[in-house]
């Protein structure tokens, strides 16, 4: 599974999306520009030592990105979606793309012809959406429980 940040903003999020990466086995594409130096100091704590396990790689921006990812199927995950992220049948070759915090995918990216479809998170009403980072892990999980959590434990 392939994990693609566009335009990150807060390091931390960042951070927590690399210790997932080495947790699931999926890459982390962060496609620029980012809000942030790789070196901060407050992505380096969240990673912690994962950073070394995880398979992580930056693009300039995200035309870079689906140069290197496509061809592939891409599911923009947004809170303005009506399909739930459950209602997939994940491959391992799949792009789960999502925005920057805290706006989202704008619509240009949302409208892109290589979008194969949008995607949401359940929650409850009058919420606006999820932590970027806790996003990304709920449908990594799901699209790797549907999987076999191939190659875990």
């Amino acid at each position: 599974m392939r994990v693609l940040f566009h335009s990150p903003r807060i390091p931390p999020n960042t951070g927590n999306a690399i210790r997932m990466a080495a947790g699931t086995g999926c890459e982390l594409h962060l496609a620029g520009p980012l809000g942030f130096d790789l070196s901060e100091p407050h992505l380096r704590r969240a990673g912690l030592d994962y950073h070394d396990l995880a398979h992580v790689v930056v693009h300039d921006d995200i035309e870079a990105a689906f140069a290197r990812l496509l061809p592939a199927r891409v599911f923009a995950f947004t809170a303005h979606a009506t399909t739930h992220h459950t209602d997939v049948a994940f491959e391992p070759s799949d792009v789960l793309l999502f925005g920057p915090e805290p706006t989202g995918l704008d619509e240009a990216v949302l409208a892109d012809s290589r979008i194969t479809a949008q995607l949401r998170i359940p929650m409850l009403p009058g919420r606006r959406s999820m932590n970027l980072s806790n996003a990304a892990a709920v449908a990594v999980y799901e699209a790797w429980r549907q999987q076999g959590f191939r190659g875990g434990c």
